[in-house]
């Protein structure tokens, strides 16, 4: 197995590609911290982590709770004595221009996008630093590599979240620990509704993968949670400040 006797935190991990990316790891070999805003999902997850034979545990967690956040990751890699991967994933998605989008919105985007992600790698490094390493991956999109019409807060923070973990590859690569950002197209999960809204329905949508995608479909969570995997192993082992677009083509 990749990943035999490490252990791995995963926020946003009770639904869509977080909870496949929480059981991808498990399966080969991580113990799963498993955690969301909805406590029931993630232990939803875990408990089919541990139905299938692998290890999971789960915990009900707000990343924009600054110190709860910290608390949380600190918790985690004391419980279990060490921290080899972080797959910082929660996120949101407010969809408009920029007389559409309120203050509150561009607020709220940035909370979660950026700032959760922040906090989350400081509370990361103590640990992975104490052990020699480890594998921060950070959830970006591949709006950050490029420009949606209609989405200010997302691509912005999309954007600034890429440019922050370049930022952190560059300043701890000499500690051994990667950070690298994950930037998935579209994938068909319940976190598209900003852009349906935005399109004008989900036919609209679907109207939209068939022709500007190359690959002319959407993704799936699985697709994605095998970058997860390859992003926290040592197949990667000498990849940092990296964006991995899975995409279909999109963005070309």
């Amino acid at each position: 197995m990749l990943l035999e006797n490490r252990v791995a935190f995963v926020t946003g991990a009770a639904s869509g590609i977080g909870a496949a990316a929480a059981r991808a790891l498990a399966s080969e070999g991580a113990h799963v911290v498993v955690t969301d805003r909805d406590g029931a999902g993630a232990e939803a997850v875990a408990r089919a982590i541990r139905d299938a034979h692998f290890s999971a545990d789960a915990l009900e967690l707000d990343v924009t709770d600054d110190a709860g956040l910290r608390a949380a990751i600190a918790g985690a890699a004391s419980r279990h004595g060490r921290l080899d991967i972080l797959c910082s994933h929660a996120g949101i998605q407010v969809e408009g221009k920029l007389e559409d989008v309120s203050v509150e919105g561009m607020d709220a985007s940035w909370a979660m996008n950026v700032r959760s992600h922040f906090v989350a790698a400081q509370a990361a490094l103590e640990p992975m630093r104490s052990q020699g390493g480890g594998s921060v991956i950070i959830t970006s999109s591949n709006s950050g590599v490029q420009y949606d019409r209609g989405m200010i807060a997302y691509c912005t923070t999309k954007h600034a979240v890429l440019a922050m973990t370049r930022q952190m590859a560059a300043d701890y690569a000499k500690e051994n620990i990667r950070f690298n950002a994950l930037c998935p197209g579209f994938i068909d999960t319940p976190f598209n509704r900003g852009f349906e809204l935005q399109m004008g329905g989900r036919d609209k949508l679907e109207a939209y993968i068939s022709d500007a995608i190359p690959m002319g479909r959407f993704g799936t969570v699985q697709e994605i949670a095998e970058g997860v995997v390859f992003l926290a192993s040592d197949r990667s082992s000498f990849m940092t400040g990296h964006a991995l677009v899975i995409d279909g083509g999109e963005c070309i």
